[in-house]
């Protein structure tokens, strides 16, 4: 039997996604943003509400780069999400990371986290009811170590963050238990 729990976010697992753009003066910003997704096979759509530094940042800018964070990085990740960067200024440069100028896209690449999409911001989504960021991914980078031999990222070697809303956790992927576009094959010949 199933019990109310009454309005709780129930989406499980969510990316925990490091968002990264420079302000006006070049300077780095980057942001946890739980709420996001890749919305066709070249974009990536971010919930994050006007007036934060970073959307303010990718307004004035017009490029971002979201990289996937890893267990590795937790406590860096985490606090990218509990301080605000209207709020510490030395946000990023507090936490001793390093970042490189992006060879495709006006924005930063945290070199501490291993894959990062370079993106352009193609246009802001305003409606009553959602504020959203929508980016053309230009380009996937990621580090050696977390590729598998065919050269795909491998999500074992990776251990991405996943972020549990209903207690409020990270976790990271583990194995893998089927394959996709497959599993279900049995079915379709019923």
């Amino acid at each position: 039997m199933k019990k109310d729990l009454g309005l709780v976010q129930a989406v499980y697992p969510m990316p925990v996604l490091m968002v990264a753009a420079y302000d006006e003066n070049e300077k780095v910003n980057v942001m946890n943003v739980a709420w996001g997704q890749i919305c066709d096979e070249d974009k990536i759509i971010l919930f994050i509400g006007e007036g934060k530094r970073t959307w303010l940042n990718i307004k004035a800018s017009k490029a971002f780069t979201v990289a996937l964070a890893d267990k590795d990085h937790m406590d860096v990740a985490d606090f990218f999400g509990i301080a605000s960067g209207n709020k510490i200024n030395d946000k990023f440069e507090r936490t001793g990371y390093h970042a490189v100028k992006s060879d495709k896209v006006h924005a930063p690449i945290i070199e501490e986290f291993p894959v990062v999409m370079e993106c352009e911001l193609l246009e802001f989504l305003h409606t009553d009811h959602v504020d959203g960021i929508v980016g053309k991914i230009v380009n996937v980078k990621a580090e050696e170590s977390v590729l598998s031999e065919n050269g795909k990222v491998d999500p074992v070697k990776l251990q991405a963050l996943i972020f549990d809303q209903f207690q409020h956790g990270y976790y990271v992927t583990g194995e893998q238990v089927g394959k996709a576009w497959n599993a279900g094959a049995g079915i379709m010949k019923r």
